[in-house]
């Protein structure tokens, strides 16, 4: 199986995120004929940015993606590049649906975001990381919260 990381001068990373943005107001604006060309747009996006796109899943009113991005670049940042570039591109290339949305946004403010392991999920990594070393602190047992700002 090829080496799926990606090599920077001081890093290796193989991160890969599932992603959702649904439609404004939950509209079913996303045909085929839109879901060839946020394909494509996805591609140039990857040709521009360091955004992978590895999967792209359309339904009639979201979407979700399956990328591989660089450690520089947050989440967030993603999820806003990949947003603003899509919605300006289908909006020029499929008028008829900033019509259906009123002349709005193509996407809700927010969106889904997921962290996906290619090597194992939470218990697989917690019991490596157990097994390392001759010290093993769990700090903790829950979920984490963070609180609101």
């Amino acid at each position: 199986m090829d080496d799926e990381h990606i090599y920077k001068r001081h890093n290796k990373t193989l991160l890969l995120y599932h992603l959702v943005f649904p439609t404004k107001y939950r509209k079913k604006v996303l045909t085929k004929s839109v879901d060839i060309t946020l394909k494509n747009i996805c591609i140039e996006i990857s040709e521009r940015y360091e955004i992978k796109f590895l999967e792209i899943g359309t339904d009639d009113d979201h979407v979700h993606f399956l990328i591989q991005s660089v450690l520089t670049m947050p989440v967030s940042k993603i999820a806003q590049t990949i947003k603003g570039i899509t919605a300006r591109e289908l909006f020029q290339q499929h008028k008829e649906i900033k019509k259906q949305l009123w002349g709005g946004n193509l996407w809700t403010s927010g969106f889904y975001v997921n962290t996906v392991g290619q090597y194992g999920n939470r218990d697989v990594i917690a019991k490596y990381v157990k097994n390392q070393g001759k010290v093993y602190n769990k700090l903790y047992e829950s979920q984490l919260t963070l609180f609101d700002l």
